[in-house]
């Protein structure tokens, strides 16, 4: 597909001198830093689900829901999109949780809201709970590192997918010490699944984090997630348990030592320099809380444990037929092709749209279609299937060079006939979509909330009203190349009905819908909104649509 805007060959002739100056500045720090290996993974022992979740309390509340309902199918499923049952939801996984948790996440930081969790998960495996985290390697640096430290609990083991080699100091030095194993560390474990006694679990688009759960002080995102119980729930285990054994993930105490750690918690001393943010950590971020699982949370927060967790029971379960799509791990194998990866989830989510017959509606908030997805839209269009599409403007996205990749396809979306919808990012919409984390929200200085901003990043697709694909992908390339997936796909009116409504709600009440308008790109707020239209990128600097312009020649379709 070729992009809509042509480029001055000047313009371009500089750009490339540019990066090419840029380029081979890092050459030359990869070979003054040298080239790290990893350590061989011999630590590695094979463990599986709990395989008998029926005689867990946990495991006869599925049951005994399932026969309060008269459900036919053997899953239910609550939807997740508000911070508060977020949160909630997965601490009552915890408590219920009797023999076994299991988690696999892309990131954890090392912040309150993951204190809440952490601390839970460290009290669940006192009391006797088998406790395994899968984690992705990528964002584990820095004050984040710190969150391997409950790998040195008992009953507790933590290992990390696909790690780069080198100092956890900085994220930039281990990429730059990797350099000569790129095609590699670009591919990354992307999945985020939360399993409770082999009978409860949750999926979805929110790794665990302050802007995951309406806490961030500077942005938060809009996130879903979904409940799940039952069988489906026996299948995302499986999925599990294939990425736990594969030879990729390494023990924690394979890579770095409690020693390692202690190091690295020295670097958050007063006047010393964040290596996450280049700024001055405060004093008191600098010694752990008393009871505190992470060093850099204050007594306040660690209270935030006690909070109340969600009731089980009387969530109302929609039991409906589904299967869960979820790539292999060989996807993430070495080299620059899938090993092993067999079809994958976004394989599958193009199938199921490709059977629409009247509507689909996306949510996605990194869209980069590509060739392959942009020929199923036109097929769909020309059969005349509606398609509306919801994601970030350029001033919601957290990662702008997405957004460039997006650009190269708008007009041409657009002359198709697909409806596109773009996020608003100001705090107004952020109150209104993200909601309230409740007494988690941090305070300023005044005691008021602060003003974060919105981000969209629910991954979600709604197929005729009937059919739910909700997971951790986003319809770009590269969750179709490089990462590893997994998506729940649900049948059934009632489920797919609640996500329109919620969906539609977001399009009403904080998104632009973007319009061509002889020849120029315009966007339209929705009626009766409290906010007008704009005719460029909605809320974004001069110096950020810069930045976006001199990225865009440059930046393969699959690397955003």
């Amino acid at each position: 597909m070729h992009s809509s805007h042509a480029t001055h060959p000047t313009a371009r002739s500089g750009a490339w001198h540019t990066f090419w100056r840029c380029f081979a500045m890092i050459t030359l720090l990869s070979w003054a830093t040298g080239c790290a290996s990893l350590p061989a993974n011999t630590d590695r022992r094979a463990s599986t689900a709990f395989n008998a979740p029926d005689q867990t309390p946990l495991g006869q509340l599925v049951h005994a829901r399932r026969a309060q309902a008269g459900a036919r199918s053997d899953s239910g499923f609550y939807l997740l999109d508000g911070v508060e049952i977020a949160l909630t939801s997965r601490l009552a996984l915890i408590d219920g949780a009797q023999r076994s948790l299991d988690l696999q996440y892309y990131a954890i930081h090392a912040d309150a809201s993951t204190e809440v969790i952490l601390q839970r998960l460290r009290d669940a495996a006192r009391r006797g709970v088998r406790v395994r985290i899968l984690l992705d390697d990528f964002n584990s640096v820095g004050p984040d590192a710190q969150v391997l430290r409950l790998a040195f609990e008992p009953n507790i083991e933590i290992r990390l997918f696909n790690p780069l080699p080198g100092s956890r100091n900085s994220l930039v030095g281990r990429i730059l010490t990797s350099l000569h194993d790129v095609p590699r560390i670009q591919k990354r474990m992307h999945n985020k699944v939360f399993i409770a006694d082999n009978a409860w679990g949750i999926t979805g688009g929110r790794n665990l984090g302050d802007r995951y759960f309406g806490a961030g002080e500077k942005q938060n995102f809009v996130d879903l997630d979904v409940l799940a119980a039952g069988r489906i729930v026996r299948d995302m285990s499986a999925s599990f348990d294939r990425y736990w054994n594969n030879e990729l993930a390494y023990p924690v105490q394979t890579l770095l030592d409690k020693e390692d750690l202690e190091k690295l918690r020295e670097l958050a001393v007063p006047g010393a320099q964040s290596v996450k943010s280049g700024g001055v950590i405060p004093a008191a971020a600098a010694a752990p809380a008393p009871g505190a699982v992470l060093p850099g949370v204050t007594a306040a927060e660690v209270r935030q444990a006690d909070r109340p967790s969600m009731d089980l029971r009387k969530v109302e379960l929609r039991w409906a037929p589904s299967t869960l799509l979820v790539d292999k791990p060989g996807k993430i194998g070495p080299g620059d092709d899938e090993v092993d990866a067999g079809d994958t989830v976004i394989d599958g989510l193009m199938s199921a749209l490709r059977l629409a017959q009247k509507d689909v509606l996306i949510i996605s908030p990194y869209f980069v279609p590509g060739t392959q997805m942009m020929a199923v839209y036109e097929e769909l269009r020309k059969r005349g299937v509606r398609i509306r599409v919801l994601t970030n403007s350029l001033a919601s996205n957290d990662a702008p060079a997405a957004h460039a990749g997006y650009e190269r396809y708008r007009k041409d979306l657009l002359a198709m006939g697909v409806e596109l919808y773009e996020m608003r990012s100001d705090p107004e919409s952020a109150k209104q979509l993200v909601g309230s984390g409740g007494d988690q929200r941090p305070k300023s200085d005044a005691g008021k909330e602060p003003d974060s901003r919105a981000s969209l990043h629910s991954k979600a697709v709604v197929i005729d009203n009937r059919l739910s694909i909700i997971g951790s992908m986003n319809l770009d390339l590269r969750s179709q190349l490089k990462n590893s997936e997994v998506a729940l796909v649900i049948r059934g009116s009632p489920v797919a009905q609640e996500l329109t409504r919620q969906i539609e709600a977001m399009l009403a009440g904080g998104a632009y819908r973007v319009e061509q308008r002889q020849g120029k790109l315009h966007w339209a707020a929705p009626k009766g909104a409290s906010f007008g239209d704009e005719d460029k990128e909605p809320g974004a600097s001069a110096k950020l649509r810069l930045i976006v312009r001199l990225v865009a020649p440059f930046a393969p379709d699959e690397m955003l």
